[in-house]
Order: structure tokens, then sequence, then C-alpha cells
């Protein structure tokens, strides 16, 4: 579980650096030292303390952003449409939501367009940022960073923080 959240917090701290307002992003994760068998170049493209990680730690994960991902009309979608070779040994989605307390939720509309505007408007909505991965028919690791508090020391963690999108993150390797 180490080698998931630490490449769940890699992946995290990849995306806070092209900043906030992004797409959602999906990465691939597999077992670096897998990687580099079946790519030798992999070696010259990594820097060497990931070598000396991937030497020292065999379940050390390199994450591969997926690009060109396919046209879907929510998260929900586009993951049900993944799927993943068994020489993936999970996977990690990184999107940004916007939150509110659990009473403000209970007042909000229920048409879509006012419901937006709603949650859009609120005074105490907090935009975040989710960073959820799993590993094919294991453990799972979240990270979650608020905007408010943009700061890697302020990212919060766990194995279930967001119970929903690991089920669906899950469910790719169906």
């Amino acid at each position: 579980m180490i080698a998931l959240a630490q490449s769940v917090l890699e992946i995290e701290q990849h995306v806070a650096d092209a900043g906030w307002d992004g797409p959602v992003r999906v990465f691939a994760l597999v077992r670096t030292q897998e990687a580099l068998l079946t790519e030798p170049g992999l070696a010259a493209q990594l820097d060497p303390s990931v070598l000396a990680a991937a030497t020292a730690q065999p379940w050390h994960l390199t994450s591969i952003e997926q690009e060109d991902l396919p046209a879907a009309p929510d998260l929900e979608t586009l993951l049900a449409g993944l799927s993943w070779p068994e020489t993936v040994d999970g996977m990690a989605v990184t999107v940004e939501r916007v939150v509110l307390p659990p009473a403000a939720e209970e007042a909000m509309p229920q048409e879509p367009a006012a419901a937006l505007e709603y949650l859009l408007a609120h005074p105490e909505r907090q935009d975040v940022r989710l960073a959820v991965g799993a590993l094919r028919g294991g453990p799972s690791w979240c990270a979650v960073r608020m905007r408010a508090n943009d700061d890697s020391q302020q990212v919060g963690q766990g194995p279930d923080l967001v119970p929903g999108l690991v089920a669906a993150v899950r469910s790719t390797f169906a």
C-alpha cells in the first residue's frame, strides 16, 4: 500500500504543478521493475532516484498518463468505458469538484442548471482536487487538496476518502 500511496501523492503533485481548473486526468500504474523488463529504453527516461527506488522496492509504481481519452459526458461514463490489459497493475484518476457542507447540499435545487448556479454562487463552497488510485484486486488510496489550502503539506489522504470514486476506479478492472 505504501507504493500506491506514494504514487497517488506524486500524481496529485504533478497535477497540482499544472494549476487549478484542469481536466480529468487518467493514469495507468505499472510496477516499475516489470516495465523496465519489457521496455528497457524506459530507464533512460527515469530519474536516477526513481531507478534506485524501483530496484529497492519490487512494488514501486510508475504512472503513465493516458492521453486522448474517449469523449464522455461525465466522469462516471468515462471510467465505465475504460479497461486495462493485464500488464497494468493499477490506475489513478484526478478530478476537480466543488463541495458544500451537508446542510447547504440539502437546500440545493433539483434542476441541473439551477443546482449548478446555486453551487457556484454558494459562499461556503470549497473547490477540491481528488486523486484516487487503486491496484488491481488490491488496496486503494486517495489524496484530497483544497484550493483554499493549496499546499502540498495540507493534502488529506487515506485509503477510502472518496468511496464512490474508489468504486468507479476499481470497476475499470472488471
